[in-house]
C-alpha cells in the first residue's frame, strides 16, 4: 500500500503546480536553518526535497527509485556524530517510537548539528480539519516519548497528527528534561488557508495558482495568530553537547 500511495503522490506532485509552489515555500523555510555538512532526510516519500536541496541524502522505510537509501528513523544506519542535519517533512508523526528517533538523532548528529522538522500543528482552526477531514488520527492522550511495544501489522502511514503539538508546545518542558543535550532553537506556527485550499495530494485544488503568492504573503503576516490559525509547525532543534 505504501508504494501505491507514494507513486500516486508523485504523479499528483508532477501535475499540480499549486502544490509544488506551496511546498517550495515550506522547503525554503526549512533550508534556511540547515548548517553546512551531510544532510539526511527521513521519510523522503516522493523525493520532493531534492528539487530544492540536491545534496540531501533522501531516505524512507520503503524502496523507491528516486530515494537514496531505505532507513528507519528508529535505527539510523549512520556513524555516530557523522551528520550535520536531519530533515523530517511530515515524518515525525509517522514514527512509532519517537523517543528512539531522538536517541538516534542524538547519536548521529555532530555537536551543533540540527534536526529540522515540519509537521502538522493543531490550532483552533486546524484541529477540526485534521480530526474530521484527514485520514490520519489525532490523539492528544498519547505521550510520544513513552516507549511503545512494536505493533503487529503497523503500516508506514500509521500516525498521530498531534505528536509535534504535544512535544513542542503542550509538553516542551518534558522534552527538554528528557533531552538536555538538545536545544530548541526555533519554533514557528505557520501555514493557514492555502494548505487546505490546495487540496493536498488527495483532493482537487480550490486555490487558483495566481492567488497563491499573495495568499502566502498574507499568511506570513498572520503568523502572530498561529495558535489559532496555523496548520503546520516548523521546529529546529540543535545538539549542544
Amino acid at each position: 500500500m505504501s508504494h501505491e500511495v507514494l507513486h500516486r503522490h508523485r504523479a499528483v506532485w508532477e501535475q499540480k503546480p499549486v502544490l509544488r509552489q506551496l511546498y517550495a515555500d515550506w522547503y525554503r523555510a526549512m533550508a534556511a536553518w540547515l548548517v553546512s555538512g551531510p544532510t539526511v532526510e527521513l521519510g523522503g516519500g516522493t523525493g520532493n526535497l531534492k528539487e530544492h536541496l540536491p545534496e540531501a541524502y533522501c531516505t524512507d522505510v520503503v524502496v523507491l527509485p528516486w530515494l537514496n537509501l531505505v532507513a528507519d528513523g528508529q535505527r539510523l544506519p549512520f556513524r555516530s556524530e557523522s551528520l550535520a542535519n536531519l530533515v523530517l517533512f511530515d515524518c515525525l508523526h509517522h514514527i512509532e517510537n519517537v523517543a528512539l528517533f531522538f536517541d538516534e538523532a542524538q547519536r548521529t548528529l555532530r555537536v551543533d548539528g540540527r534536526i529540522v522538522i515540519m509537521d502538522p500543528y493543531l490550532s483552533w482552526l486546524s484541529w477540526p480539519v485534521y480530526r474530521w477531514f484527514h485520514p490520519e488520527p489525532v490523539d492528544y492522550r498519547d505521550d510520544p516519548l513513552y516507549p511503545k511495544p512494536p505493533q503487529t501489522g503497523r503500516r508506514p502511514f500509521d500516525a498521530n497528527q498531534a505528536v509535534a503539538t504535544i512535544l513542542f508546545e503542550r509538553n516542551q518542558a518534558g522534552f527538554e528534561v528528557r533531552y538536555p543535550g538538545f536545544s530548541i532553537r526555533h519554533m514557528r506556527r505557520m501555514a493557514c488557508a492555502a494548505y487546505p485550499l490546495s487540496g493536498g495530494f488527495d483532493h482537487p485544488s480550490l486555490l487558483p495558482q495566481w492567488l497563491l503568492t499573495p495568499m502566502l504573503r498574507l499568511e506570513h503576516q498572520l503568523e502572530r495568530w498561529g495558535r489559532f490559525l496555523a496548520f503546520r509547525m516548523l521546529v529546529v532543534i540543535e545538539r549542544r553537547v
